[in-house]
């Protein structure tokens, strides 16, 4: 039986708070995107081994940037997908990483191009710097305990963080405490294959698991939809929009949803229409799984 939130032991929240943080050193920050794609995109490893920091695959830590705002207060945290296990990359329970784009973005009043604060801040690191760090946060995305389940995840961007979280600890990582061994099925919304983060790591996970591990992309400037139109998520869904809805409808069956809010809207339509050939009202439906806790969203 699946395990529900309150159920769950040991759940770390808030070791380290604003007033009092965790400051970790920068251990490496490599490039994420290829050729092709567009921003920056960097995959980022902290040393966390002199503190108490520790977390779990879907939550988030907080990370402050150096300095002051323009009314002369520190600056405030932003909170980022943790993209490791709980055991680190390097499976020492040494480190915590993280997937960060830069943020770039036009002034609203002056026009100018403005980038983000604590997106650049973390992109610039440089192996050696501190890193001041709070968390960690969240319940809304654990993985449940039931090694059998179907874990659906449909991410864009930056969402794949806690889904290379998830995947690195069902196929990369051997523990006696959790052998995976049901189905996982990834949906990923990126504009073109450049832009697909972790990549050649999914796609070796894929090739390596073929029988738990399904890989969809979604590549909204390279593929067309079965309309013309651009590739979105939710038309990549729809081509198994039956197998899908008989998955979601099995009780051990989780979703998850990461990535820009704007995913949200495609993926409601087409569970609205997918639930309507069963009869089903999907608002009603969704409530009912949110209450089973099965069904996790996490947009920003």
């Amino acid at each position: 039986m699946t395990q529900t939130k309150s159920e769950k032991q040991d759940i770390p929240i808030n070791i380290y708070r604003p007033k009092n943080p965790y400051v970790g050193k920068c251990i490496s920050n490599d490039p994420l995107l290829r050729a092709g794609a567009g921003g920056q995109t960097q995959h980022v490893k902290m040393d966390i081994s002199s503190g108490d920091l520790r977390y779990l695959e879907g939550q988030s830590i907080g990370i402050i940037p150096p300095g002051t705002d323009d009314r002369g207060k520190p600056h405030k945290l932003r909170l980022y997908s943790i993209a490791s296990t709980r055991h680190g990359d390097d499976g020492d329970d040494k480190t915590v990483s993280l997937s960060v784009r830069r943020l770039v973005y036009q002034h609203p009043e002056t026009g100018e191009t403005v980038e983000g604060v604590c997106s650049s801040h973390i992109c610039d690191l440089k192996p050696g710097d501190d890193v001041t760090i709070t968390g960690p946060v969240g319940k809304e995305m654990l993985l449940p305990d039931d090694p059998n389940a179907t874990i659906i995840m449909i991410a864009t961007g930056t969402g794949i963080a806690p889904f290379r979280a998830f995947l690195w600890r069902m196929f990369k990582e051997k523990h006696e405490d959790y052998k995976f061994n049901g189905l996982a099925w990834l949906f990923f919304g990126v504009p073109n294959s450049a832009s697909a983060l972790y990549k050649p790591e999914l796609e070796w996970l894929q090739y390596k698991n073929p029988q738990n591990f399904r890989l969809d992309y979604a590549l909204s400037r390279e593929q067309k939809n079965r309309d013309g139109g651009k590739m979105y998520i939710q038309h990549r869904m729809a081509e198994y929009a039956d197998k899908l809805w008989n998955l979601i409808q099995k009780p051990t069956t989780h979703t998850y949803i990461c990535g820009l809010r704007g995913m949200e809207g495609g993926i409601a339509e087409f569970m609205t229409e997918t639930a309507a050939k069963s009869g089903v009202e999907w608002s009603e439906y969704e409530r009912q799984m949110k209450k089973e806790d099965r069904w996790h969203v996490e947009t920003y």
